[in-house]
């Protein structure tokens, strides 16, 4: 995880999170298991739950998106 303290106690908000952007995809990846996790607890507010439900779904699309480009990259080289 790129931030241990991430997950602690108290609201989660956009500032306590690594901007997608910046995430690679293992990064990515292990942090949405890690959210996913939490969120299983369920026990936290329905907020607190949100925000993270939300982290999870940009998450998602952040793995997606990289997948996606490797797999062009392997079709194109395959193509060669």
């Amino acid at each position: 995880m790129s931030n241990p303290n991430t997950y602690g106690h108290g609201t989660p908000n956009e500032d306590s999170f690594t901007p997608i952007e910046e995430l690679n995809y293992e990064a990515a990846r292990d942090e949405l298991i890690e959210i996913v996790r939490i969120l299983e607890l369920g026990q936290m507010s329905l907020d607190e739950s949100l925000t993270y439900w939300e982290r999870g779904e940009a998450l998602a699309k952040r793995c997606e998106q990289q997948l996606a480009g490797a797999r062009k990259k392997v079709e194109d080289a395959l193509s060669e």
